[in-house]
């Protein structure tokens, strides 16, 4: 199980990786992002993109699930108050494989809540040719180890 203290300032986690395939891009923004460019290739060609690519929302949603796998599965997470910034920097095409990571930038005890404290990470996604197509600085709660 993984505590408030068993973060420090620098540490890095590498969170593994994750290959989009078309029908994901395609189930995806069927259901959450129907904007043309994620759902038909023509209309893909003629975007600014020169073809289909993933939601960044997906880009997100697949990352945080490698974040979950990874580092708040096996921990004391009590949730996130929220992402301070999220960048969606190249976009990601059926195919590619997307690798991320986090480093912890800040650990925070809570002052008003002794149980607890804040850990600030940055994330960064690259595809497969080493190019950051991601970025997300945000907040997790955690418990504090149980004297």
């Amino acid at each position: 199980m993984r505590y408030f203290e068993d973060f420090q300032v620098g540490q890095v986690h590498e969170l593994g990786s994750h290959e989009v395939t078309r029908e994901e891009i395609l189930a995806f923004a069927q259901q959450y992002d129907p904007q043309p460019f994620h759902l038909d290739e023509e209309a893909g060609r003629r975007s600014i993109f020169g073809g289909i690519i993933a939601s960044g929302w997906q880009t997100a949603a697949i990352c945080h699930r490698l974040l979950v796998r990874s580092v708040l599965e096996d921990s004391a997470s009590m949730g996130s108050p929220g992402v301070d910034e999220l960048r969606w920097l190249r976009p990601v095409r059926p195919g590619d494989t997307i690798s991320a990571r986090i480093e912890v930038l800040e650990v925070t005890p809570s002052r008003s809540k002794p149980d607890r404290g804040t850990v600030r990470t940055r994330m960064e996604v690259r595809n497969q040719q080493g190019e950051v197509v991601m970025t997300e600085s945000a907040a997790v709660l955690f418990r504090r180890r149980p004297a």
